[in-house]
């Protein structure tokens, strides 16, 4: 009797255990995969109208998504932070303070995870496709490095994209929270953005339009890495596709507080 007791948590123990080795040989199979991009990036055939392709594909198409959600996040960041600043006699800090939250943090984090919600796991799904119907086989029997064609093009474009659409949905969300202030105190459009320039600064600018270049890199080589590691046909490629989302989202918010915990001890608390 005492021997059936103890076999759940025989199997238990084993199915941890099995768990926590197969993720870790998966975080060593992607840093060795991302690692390889360093190797092939300065190597050719540089092939730069597959990365302008992607920068069309990836960036540009999700530019109307980002564009609700910046004025939205804007405008509900304003709203949610005016009546706690007018508690306390501060409403007049609520430019400079809207400002701030999205350049330094919300900006750059939710659009890297609106971006890999949808080009991770396009990349996962693309890549994967041409995985299981061998297209990726035919690219190197036609003497095209894979890699090279498949994986540094798409990471490339997603480290160049990723700074401009940062950029593009901070400045929404900053006009976001004009608009709100506008409807509900009447604010001017100089004396908003004059508060809104003057509370910026380099250092607050370039940590947060700087990061997203990793988190570009995340993006497309997660991605890429679902995708190259697809199996059992249909059914893989669609568990590539969400596994690239779901990695590539936790990797953006861990690194995101590993670069805060870096610019603090580099700039200061006061940055």
């Amino acid at each position: 009797m005492s021997n059936l007791r103890k076999r759940p948590e025989i199997s238990y123990f084993r199915f941890a255990r099995d768990r926590f080795k197969s993720s870790m040989a998966e975080v060593y199979g992607i840093t060795m995969f991302g690692m390889r991009f360093f190797r092939y990036v300065f190597v050719p055939p540089y092939e730069f109208a597959e990365v302008r392709k992607h920068l069309d594909n990836l960036g540009s198409k999700s530019i109307p998504l980002l564009t609700v959600v910046g004025l939205i996040m804007g405008l509900i960041l304003a709203l949610q932070s005016r009546p706690t600043l007018d508690r306390f006699g501060a409403g007049a800090f609520l430019p400079a303070m809207i400002a701030l939250t999205i350049v330094r943090e919300l900006g750059p984090v939710i659009t890297a995870l609106i971006v890999a919600g949808r080009v991770s796991s396009g990349i996962g799904a693309e890549v994967g496709s041409m995985k299981v119907t061998e297209q990726i086989d035919a690219l190197e029997v036609s003497a095209v490095d894979p890699y090279n064609f498949l994986v540094v093009t798409r990471v490339l474009a997603c480290m160049i994209i990723m700074p401009l659409l940062t950029a593009y949905v901070d400045f929404l969300a900053i006009f976001g929270g004009f608009v709100s202030e506008w409807v509900s105190a009447n604010s001017s459009f100089q004396l908003y953005f004059t508060e809104v320039i003057q509370s910026l600064t380099f250092y607050d600018i370039l940590p947060g339009v700087g990061k997203t270049i990793a988190f570009g890199y995340i993006i497309g080589v997660i991605g890429a890495y679902q995708g190259f590691h697809t199996s059992r046909g249909t059914e893989g490629v669609g568990r590539a596709a969400t596994s690239a989302v779901v990695l590539a989202s936790l990797n953006i918010i861990f690194l995101d507080m590993v670069i805060i915990q870096l610019t603090l001890i580099l700039f200061g608390p006061g940055v």
